[in-house]
């Protein structure tokens, strides 16, 4: 596969990444299969997509576990993402970026990774009680320490913390600009689809312009993106669509169009070209310094995945991906 050098730190990773939260957090549980998601892990490494994303609060805890299992059989063979500043309670996650906490949480994802360094570690939340400047410098800290190599900000709670008339990444690209007093930012990690355009506006860019990377998460619109959803049939209570806007029996036949539209362009590229390639290569026409993280957990669709990172979309392709409907139904 492809390698793309990204951040400050200069890592390098294949084009596609692996987000490995669907194998024990936040979608449909009765589909969770312990050996099935570790052959997927192992099939990603096989394919090139060494970034494996995880993160402390999935599970919580046991999605560091599984991809332990395999770091300890594979660890020159992957790049190891990790998050931390959730903690996950009944019923509710509270933000912690207390600098103590940050460096026994850090010790904790070293033991259930299996491994003596973390590749990347993210902070997942900045906790609103704790400037963030401190949390940051704990961070720093653990990379002096040699237990990190380099450092990474998650702006997937953006919505949450929106203010009224502000565009989605506002308050993201201030805390970046803050933190990057401290200790150089590696990576951004933020979603951005076909369906989810917003950091194109403002975040992207950012990173552009200061040699930041960029992972892109959810970059199949949690599924919706490679067509094998079915309006109105309905999700589990504990998966996260259950109560997205955009999952809607109405808003997924409305948003059809939108599948459709990457069929068209597949069928244009090969015949064995789907929805879910075309979107994935979408995403990594919007920079060198871009990396999606799609996630999955049985092998077939990581292989899938993977086969978008060869794919390259004409201007003609292009065009029409950018001239696609704009997403209906939205959390604001």
């Amino acid at each position: 596969m492809e390698r793309r050098t990204i951040g400050a730190a200069a890592l390098e990773v294949g084009a596609v990444g692996l987000g490995c939260m669907p194998m024990s957090w936040a979608y449909s549980a009765s589909r969770r299969r312990g050996e099935e998601s570790l052959r997927a892990v192992h099939r990603a490494l096989d394919e090139g997509s060494t970034l494996l994303d995880t993160a402390d609060m999935y599970g919580p805890f046991t999605n560091e576990l599984l991809v332990g299992r395999v770091l300890k059989e594979r660890r020159r063979d992957a790049f190891v993402s990790t998050k931390v500043g959730l903690l996950v309670g009944d019923q509710h996650i509270v933000a912690n970026g207390r600098p103590g906490y940050v460096k026994r949480a850090c010790d904790a994802s070293l033991r259930r990774l299996q491994t003596d360094v973390i590749d990347l570690y993210q902070l997942h939340r900045a906790d609103p009680e704790v400037p963030v400047e401190e949390t940051w410098g704990a961070l720093a800290e653990l990379v002096q320490a040699g237990k990190v190599r380099a450092l990474g900000l998650s702006a997937m709670g953006a919505r949450s913390g929106r203010r009224p008339g502000a565009r989605l990444h506002d308050t993201t690209i201030r805390q970046l600009e803050r933190v990057q007093q401290v200790f150089p930012v590696s990576v951004v990690q933020a979603e951005l689809s076909v369906w989810s355009r917003e950091a194109l506006d403002a975040l992207l860019p950012w990173c552009a312009a200061r040699g930041v990377g960029f992972l892109a998460a959810m970059p199949l619109g949690n599924g919706f993106l490679t067509g094998t959803l079915t309006p109105g049939e309905g999700f589990e209570p504990e998966d996260i669509r259950a109560r997205h806007p955009r999952f809607t029996a109405d808003m997924m036949a409305a948003n059809q169009p939108i599948v459709a539209g990457l069929r068209r362009v597949a069928r244009r590229i090969g015949p064995d070209v789907v929805p879910a390639q075309v979107a994935l290569a979408w995403v990594l026409a919007q920079g060198r310094h871009v990396v999606p993280v799609p996630g999955a957990k049985q092998e077939r669709w990581v292989a899938q995945n993977a086969g978008a990172a060869p794919l390259r979309l004409s201007a003609e392709d292009l065009a029409e991906v950018a001239g696609l409907p704009r997403a209906q139904g939205s959390w604001d």
